[in-house]
């Protein structure tokens, strides 16, 4: 998993473009493994682990009829998510991340291992439901989630 976040931040630094990141069911992941690679300060400014329904509307924006209407694991939230953490700290691409990570919460709509990713590039932005194995753990929906994002951000930017 280092090398490919050696490979987003070098992307990222050649291109001369800044991230931050929106984590739910990831929790952090995402910022850890940047902030792993030394020199990522060049190009990562921070991330939001919006938890809680509250934090992604009072600090990332996401509208309450969102979450009403399609629920905090959906794409419209993943995609305001993603816009949200953009606009607070002012960066040209903003990711996020909400799921279920498991082992519980999953329904037959949402099964545990659901993960919808969101991608805002200056202000284009793209949201993709992740469908990870339920017999995975929940460390491992979770790793898997950041490496798939990681991949689709890395091609997109490529």
């Amino acid at each position: 998993m280092k090398e490919l976040f050696s490979r987003l931040v070098g992307t990222l630094k050649s291109k001369g473009l800044t991230l931050s990141c929106a984590e739910s069911c990831t929790g952090g992941l995402i910022a850890k493994c940047i902030t792993d690679i030394s020199g990522a300060s060049s190009v990562f400014f921070g991330g939001v682990v919006s938890y809680a329904n509250e934090v992604k509307q009072n600090v990332l924006g996401v509208e309450k009829e969102a979450l009403l209407a399609f629920g905090a694991v959906s794409a419209p939230v993943a995609e305001q998510m993603a816009r949200g953490v953009c606009s607070v700290c002012h960066t040209d691409i903003g990711i996020s991340t909400t799921g279920i990570a498991g082992p519980d919460g999953g329904t037959l709509e949402k099964p545990v291992g659901t993960v919808f990713i969101g991608i805002c590039i200056k202000n284009e932005c793209f949201t993709e439901r992740l469908c990870i194995s339920p017999a995975l753990s929940r460390d491992e929906i979770r790793h898997e989630a950041v490496f798939q994002l990681v991949q689709i951000l890395l091609d997109k930017i490529s």
